[in-house]
């Protein structure tokens, strides 16, 4: 596939190809700094993140829970912007060379302006966008621009999501599905849950040939290995902000992050 989406479907599907799940890694823009969390970014792919999103921090959040609603706080106070956002992704990806994502919810990008924000995306090196908020049947205007420069349109499935609805999300979106394994906000739990394996089912069901990927309470590794085990790829995000917010320094913040991103690495590699 054509554009910076390709590099993320070359890294899911190398994933498939060693028979486990890849690991995607979330992390706010600007937390704790900008330049610190870009950072974090280069330790979480050190560890063996497969992918990363770089959320861009919102004032009113309704997907993300307690933990990354604080960091997304730290962020917004030290004054990021989307060029902010742009930077962590251009940044990230030069440094690695892997692929790098953004979670956003629309507004921002209704804002910013459809066409510069894809264009700016897609000159940082950034593979696609994943709008928890944005109505599939409202998408076309995103999805004419993020095609036009090569990025993926990654859409969010609940347990909720009807069959009817399913499938008109596999049918506009691209890059992958994120799965949302329960209803409810970001955050880590103790157990991820059955609704996420039927939803997964349910999904590929569709006939849809996209990698399903499932986020939303997996904190470990075994976590980790259990979603590894049905899914195409898991997603964690506030068990690394976590680390981040409770360490004693930024040098601290670091290596923790670094370190789960390999325990993490490690659980999705007990299915291979």
């Amino acid at each position: 596939m054509s554009g910076n989406i390709g590099l993320l479907t070359d890294t899911l599907a190398a994933a498939k190809a060693e028979g486990r799940s890849a690991l995607i890694a979330y992390l706010p823009a600007g937390f704790p700094t900008v330049d610190g969390g870009i950072e974090a970014i280069k330790a979480v792919f050190d560890g063996g993140a497969d992918v990363v999103e770089v959320g861009l921090p919102h004032s009113d959040p309704v997907l993300d829970g307690p933990v990354i609603q604080t960091a997304d706080d730290i962020a917004l106070r030290g004054g990021v912007r989307v060029a902010d956002v742009m930077r962590t992704v251009r940044e990230a990806h030069e440094a690695t060379g892997k692929p790098v994502l953004v979670m956003t919810y629309w507004n921002p990008v209704d804002r910013y302006g459809v066409e510069r924000f894809a264009a700016e995306l897609a000159e940082a090196g950034g593979a696609g966008c994943i709008l928890p908020d944005l109505p599939v049947q409202e998408s076309a205007l995103w999805r004419e621009h993020a095609e036009k420069h090569g990025l993926g349109t990654v859409f969010v499935v609940a347990p909720s999501s009807r069959d009817e609805r399913l499938v008109r999300i596999t049918e506009a979106g691209s890059g992958f599905v994120y799965a949302a394994s329960l209803m409810g906000v970001t955050g880590t739990r103790e157990s991820v849950g059955a609704q996420a394996q039927d939803l997964v089912e349910r999904t590929r069901a569709t006939g849809t040939g996209l990698p399903v990927c499932v986020g939303l309470g997996v904190s470990d590794a075994a976590q980790a290995a259990e979603v590894a085990g049905f899914a195409d790829g898991v997603i964690v995000g506030s068990a690394f902000v976590k680390r981040m917010l409770d360490a004693p320094d930024h040098a601290a913040g670091l290596e923790a992050v670094r370190a789960l991103a390999g325990e993490l690495a490690k659980g999705v590699r007990r299915q291979a």
